[in-house]
């Protein structure tokens, strides 16, 4: 499996949800573009589950664009928490989720350890 069949999955359907993206007034399309680039930061998902992500985003722009929703009424006044819920649906894959699960239990076994310095401070 390639690197790109596993961050895309299937080519044929990333050409489908790339061509419905184009097909959005601009405004919606310079959004979901936005969004879409936010989500590799925030670590999307496998192929699959970071397909079905993008197809549900281009279901909702296009459902909020039929409907002549603003844009501002689906990404609210935030678009950081946006994102963030909206990624919450997909966790499969999600190596931030892996990441932050890592950090708690790492950080969770070093505050549980004895260090033998005799205390919480440390002293000069």
């Amino acid at each position: 499996m390639t690197f790109i069949h596993k961050i895309i999955g299937d080519k044929k359907r990333y050409r489908q949800y790339k061509a419905r993206v184009e097909a959005l007034p601009e405004n919606y399309r310079t959004a979901i573009k936005a969004i879409q680039r936010y989500s590799y930061y925030f670590g999307g998902g496998d192929g699959d589950s970071g397909m079905q992500m993008l197809e549900d985003l281009a279901d909702l722009f296009e459902q909020a664009a039929a409907d002549g929703t603003p844009i501002r009424e689906i990404v609210g006044e935030d678009p950081d928490e946006f994102a963030k819920e909206f990624f919450a649906n997909y966790p499969k894959g999600r190596w931030i989720i892996r990441e932050r699960d890592r950090l708690a239990k790492d950080i969770e076994r070093a505050a549980g350890e004895d260090t033998g310095a005799g205390g919480a401070g440390t002293s000069l």
